[in-house]
């Protein structure tokens, strides 16, 4: 059974996405989505590393900027008229009293939609904001490098958990017949198919669910006239962002630090000591059974003479590799190398060779 030559060997990761101008910023400054622009420039903004403040205010315009773009219809090429405006319960009764919505012989003039919000606002339902960190304790959000002008260093974002709220809102259609309930009920099914749609506030994304649906077709301004009033139920399930409660505190700062530690151990240097009357050093080599021989480089010309010898039997002097009469004073002058190998009277003890050395 052969290969099916349809299938694809190769994907392409970074797909050309068309209608789009250049945009610099991303894979290679073609492939960007117009959705990565959008978050940029919304990031931008207001150029801050911390999330924006999100309050009751907020999601309310985030609500009636969704019926605005989502929810509105238009009904014999006219755009069906929308109070721009949150109206609370007492505020609907007053409304209800002088309709806004009027023709020049002030009569009403429908249909229109109108949003009303419930002012009591519950503790939300959004499980993923729920009881995750206790007694509002800020967590770590981000870290952001700082530069001073000379120093690097590093400063740490704290948040506070968002609180959850849900926000009920009713959203009314006022109409007088009953194809235009029928046309907007049909745009509301559409839209929460799902139960539930969502608006986008200070840039995030915010559930809407549709709660109820009921009719409440009592309204009127005379005997004459009746009204169809459609009322949907909607929870707003978003949650509060106060900005007076982020925490900014410095983490690090780049400094140079310079820490002595051993390095490998080398070999003991002979002791010297110098006579300032008469201008000698006096140098000490130590042996012991496993190292019988020293080496020692001149900086300077000097006459040498050996003054004492310690637990020595035998005892070879070379300068540069020629042997020396060691009981005579020898020379040595810059650059010259003194070798001296010893042979041990007791191999348990330590051997020590004391050189006299006068500068010429």
């Amino acid at each position: 059974m052969g290969i099916n030559k349809k299938i694809k060997k190769t994907l392409n990761m970074y797909p050309p996405v068309r209608n789009q101008a250049h945009y610099p910023s991303g894979y290679n400054g073609y492939t960007t989505p117009e959705r990565r622009r959008q978050l940029e420039e919304f990031i931008n903004e207001d150029g801050t590393y911390l999330p924006k403040s999100v309050l009751h205010e907020d999601h309310d315009l985030g609500m009636l900027e969704f019926v605005k773009d989502k929810l509105l219809i238009t009904i014999n090429g006219k755009k069906i008229s929308f109070v721009e405006q949150i109206l609370t319960t007492q505020r609907w009764a007053e409304f209800t009293e002088t309709w806004s919505f009027s023709n020049k012989d002030l009569n009403p003039e429908i249909p229109f939609i109108v949003v009303i919000r419930n002012p009591a606002v519950q503790y939300g339902t959004n499980p993923a904001l729920k009881y995750n960190i206790p007694n509002r304790k800020p967590f770590f959000y981000r870290k952001v490098p700082t530069w001073d002008g000379q120093r690097h260093g590093m400063d740490i974002y704290k948040i506070p958990q968002p609180v959850p709220v849900d926000i009920e809102f009713d959203l009314k259609i006022i109409c007088n017949r009953m194809r235009e309930l029928n046309h907007f009920n049909k745009v509301m099914m559409q839209e929460f198919t799902s139960r539930q749609s969502y608006t986008f506030v200070k840039g995030h994304y915010v559930p809407i669910v549709i709660n109820s649906i009921s009719d409440a077709s009592q309204i009127s301004d005379n005997e004459k006239r009746k009204f169809y009033s459609q009322n949907y139920n909607l929870q707003l399930q978003g949650f509060l962002i106060d900005e007076e409660e982020f925490e900014v505190t410095p983490a690090i700062t780049r400094q140079m630090m310079i820490f002595e530690t051993e390095g490998p151990v080398k070999k003991k240097l002979p002791k010297s000591k110098k006579n300032n009357e008469n201008d000698t050093i006096d140098r000490v080599y130590t042996f012991t059974s496993l190292d019988l021989e020293e080496n020692f480089v001149f900086s300077t010309d000097e006459d040498l003479e050996i003054i004492e010898k310690i637990n020595i039997s035998n005892l070879l002097v070379e300068i540069n590799s020629q042997v020396v009469d060691s009981t005579q004073t020898f020379y040595a002058s810059r650059g010259d190398t003194l070798t001296l190998t010893v042979s041990q009277t007791d191999p348990t003890e330590t051997s020590t060779i004391k050189i006299r050395s006068k500068l010429v």
